[in-house]
C-alpha cells in the first residue's frame, strides 16, 4: 500500500498494491493491521456502505457533529471526482477543500479522516461507490454543507449537463453557518 498526503491535513490518496497479467488482476483491497501501521494509529472500521449512482449525480457534502466518522472511500465501477472539506477548527487547513478522480481504472482509495465534510459527483455513466466508516450513521448529528459554496474553492468538473442533487443537498447550509468540529 502507498500512502499519499494530500494538501488536507490528516488525508490521503491510499493506492493498492496491484497484480496483473494477461488474466486480469488482484490486489488487497483493504488491511487492517497495514492500514493502521501505514497511518500510525489505530483505526477501527464499524460501517461499510455502497451507492449506485448515475453520470452528473452529486452526493454532498455531508458530515455529522457527534458520532464523527472518517471514511476510506473508492470506487468498483465507472468513475467519480470526490471532495472533501476540513471542518476542525483547530486544523491548519480548517476550511480548505481537496478533490481527486477516483475509478474503477486507476484503483485509488481516498482516505477522510473524520472531521470532514465529503461528497462526489459521477463522472462516468454510472458508478459504483464503497466506502468504510470508523463510526455509524447517526442522522441527529448530519449536517449539509453546500456543494457549491464560492467560500470553499471548490473545483467541481465542468459536465454536459446540469448536476442531480436531492433535495437536502440543495438546501445545504454555505459553510460559514455550520457547526465547526
Amino acid at each position: 500500500m502507498k500512502l499519499t498526503a494530500t494538501p488536507l491535513q490528516d488525508s490521503y490518496i491510499v493506492e493498492p498494491v496491484v497484480f496483473g497479467d494477461a488474466r486480469g488482476y488482484f490486489f488487497e483491497s483493504f488491511n487492517q493491521r497495514k492500514f493502521n501501521e501505514a497511518l500510525g494509529q489505530n483505526f477501527n472500521f464499524v460501517q461499510d456502505n455502497q451507492s449506485k449512482s448515475t453520470y452528473g449525480v452529486l452526493r454532498g457534502l455531508h458530515y455529522q457533529t457527534s458520532q464523527t466518522q472518517g471514511k476510506l472511500v473508492r470506487v468498483v465501477q465507472g468513475e467519480v471526482y470526490d471532495v472533501a472539506v476540513d471542518m476542525r477548527k483547530n486544523s491548519k487547513t480548517f476550511g480548505q477543500s481537496f478533490g481527486v478522480y477516483l475509478s474503477s481504472e486507476n484503483q485509488k482509495m481516498f482516505w477522510i479522516p473524520a472531521g470532514f465534510a465529503h461528497g462526489f459527483v459521477v463522472t462516468s455513466p454510472e458508478a459504483i461507490f464503497v466506502y468504510k466508516t470508523t463510526d455509524y450513521y447517526q442522522v441527529e448529528s448530519e449536517v449539509v454543507l453546500l456543494w457549491n459554496d464560492p467560500a470553499l474553492k471548490i473545483q467541481w468538473p465542468e459536465m454536459t449537463q446540469p448536476f442531480q442533487l436531492n433535495q437536502r443537498d440543495l438546501k445545504g447550509l454555505p459553510f460559514n453557518q455550520c457547526p465547526y468540529l
